[in-house]
């Protein structure tokens, strides 16, 4: 059985939360961190939550798995797109996307941007996605260290993101599900203000009840620059 916690906050700096989520019990979760002026970021990602809300509101059939969740991700692409071809003031959206779907004993994501999925099994806190972003390519080729591209100016860069482009590249996978497993989904508000060390001693921690809301209180701490969004998942199946 999943224990799930969700919470977002607008931060000690935006004027608006261009943040969403979506906690479709049990099986899928996604978080969306929107880019644009004029609250257009805050369209665009309602605009991906919707859509995988529409998409789990249908009565039919079928398998999903980490091709499902792309498809979904690309028919975001697209209404965020045609929005921002009938209303000039919210050209250049686009939303970051990173969704976790849960069938039985395993887990398919579909992921675009610089949100993350984290998993914690045996001790050891994974991230599962990869950033698409300029300064996390230079970490991937040895420029820059982590800890450098945390006060990098150009870290909220992105390389890749939904609606910007009528063609886009979607990552994707699968892994099996194992007992005591955690998942972490997050925005960069969270990440970008709060080290690996501290999110993973949150997650295992016995005592925090709400842990999402836990992770958003350090944030905040911290400085709380960005909005935050953090969804916990805790699977307690044998």
């Amino acid at each position: 059985m999943l224990k799930i916690t969700a919470s977002t906050n607008i931060g000690l700096i935006r004027q608006t939360n261009e943040d969403s989520y979506v906690c479709i019990n049990p099986k899928t979760y996604a978080v969306a961190d929107g880019m644009g002026g004029h609250a257009a970021g805050e369209i665009a990602s309602n605009l991906l939550i919707n859509t995988i809300e529409d998409f789990f509101s249908e009565k039919f059939l079928i398998t999903i798995d980490q091709d499902v969740l792309e498809k979904i991700i690309l028919k975001a692409n697209e209404r965020i797109l045609e929005k921002a071809k009938n209303h000039t003031e919210y050209a250049g959206m686009g939303t970051t996307a990173s969704l976790l779907h849960i069938e039985a004993d395993t887990c398919f994501w579909a992921h675009i941007g610089d949100s993350r999925i984290y998993l914690l099994r045996n001790n050891k806190l994974a991230q599962i996605t990869q950033d698409h972003s300029l300064v996390w390519d230079l970490v991937l080729n040895g420029t820059l260290t982590q800890e450098e591209a945390l006060v990098h100016p150009q870290r909220n860069m992105l390389t890749r993101a939904v609606g910007i482009d009528a063609d886009v590249k979607v990552d994707k996978g699968s892994f099996a599900l194992e007992k005591n497993d955690k998942f972490l989904l997050c925005t960069d508000g969270l990440t970008n203000m709060v080290n690996e060390t501290e999110v993973k001693k949150i997650i295992e921690s016995e005592t925090i009840d709400d842990k999402a809301a836990a992770l958003i209180d350090q944030a905040l701490r911290a400085g709380g620059v960005d909005n935050i969004t953090a969804i916990i998942l805790e699977n307690n199946d044998d």
